[in-house]
């Protein structure tokens, strides 16, 4: 029987503020395989995990993450826009969330680059080296520039997306993928079937109910994302089908 990884999505999101500890905390606890985050520089070159390089979205304050210091990124609420009962949560740094997850020895991390620069790579990976769990990590980004950087320069796990998703795509791209990534909203069977064809791993994202992992299920998919792993967790263990 196959068996298929549970990721959540920037932790546990539809019920938790994304990208916060305690979002991941959730995550851990409902037993997820592998945890999803999006990783920026601080203006002091600090990595922090957010979704959006404009703060606005997600916390009290406005401006672009870049732009700011830790000190400042540390005074944003990133908590209440999502309830009153998580006010107070932080943006939090990678170091932060690397300390959390050591709960997990074999928790695998989805480390997404959300800025297209070779100085956020290397500050990042610098960091994974210090924790020792390069080799747990996935590696996302819709810039091919940078996954064929993370590719050629330390030969991580990486995964892209169909071309017509990517940014500064080239003729060729596809050969310093390891994985695709394959959201609903574009997923048929015929494409799913090409890109396992070329043999990529299928990654699909995101399924937050049955019906959708079910169908995630039939279209080969070796490792499913969910913003909510609920209902994830509850057809793979019905059908024998967990990691």
């Amino acid at each position: 029987m196959k068996k298929i990884i549970v990721e959540g999505h920037r932790g546990y999101c539809s019920k938790y503020p994304e990208n916060t500890l305690i979002s991941f905390e959730k995550a851990l606890e409902l037993g997820v395989d592998a945890i999803e985050f999006d990783v920026w520089l601080s203006k002091d070159k600090v990595p922090v995990i957010i979704h959006d390089g404009d703060v606005s979205r997600t916390t009290d304050g406005e401006g672009h993450v870049r732009d700011k210091t830790l000190e400042e990124i540390k005074r944003l609420d990133a908590g209440k826009w999502f309830g009153g009962e998580f006010s107070g949560q932080k943006i939090p740094t990678l170091r932060e969330a690397l300390e959390l997850f050591e709960k997990n020895p074999k928790l695998i991390l989805g480390v997404e680059t959300k800025e297209f620069t070779y100085e956020t790579v290397d500050i990042t990976i610098g960091l994974l080296k210090e924790y020792g769990c390069l080799e747990r990590c996935f590696f996302y980004c819709f810039s091919s520039r940078i996954i064929k950087y993370l590719k050629q320069k330390y030969n991580v796990t990486t995964m892209g997306y169909p071309d017509f998703m990517m940014k500064e795509y080239e003729p060729g791209t596809y050969q310093y993928y390891d994985r695709i990534g394959i959201a609903l909203k574009i997923m048929t069977p015929e494409l799913c079937e090409h890109f396992s064809g070329m043999g990529f791993p299928i990654h699909l994202y995101c399924a937050d109910n049955e019906e959708n992992v079910i169908k995630c299920i039939e279209y080969g998919a070796d490792v499913i994302t969910a913003n909510n792993p609920v209902p994830l967790i509850k057809v793979l263990n019905d059908r024998g089908m967990r990691l």
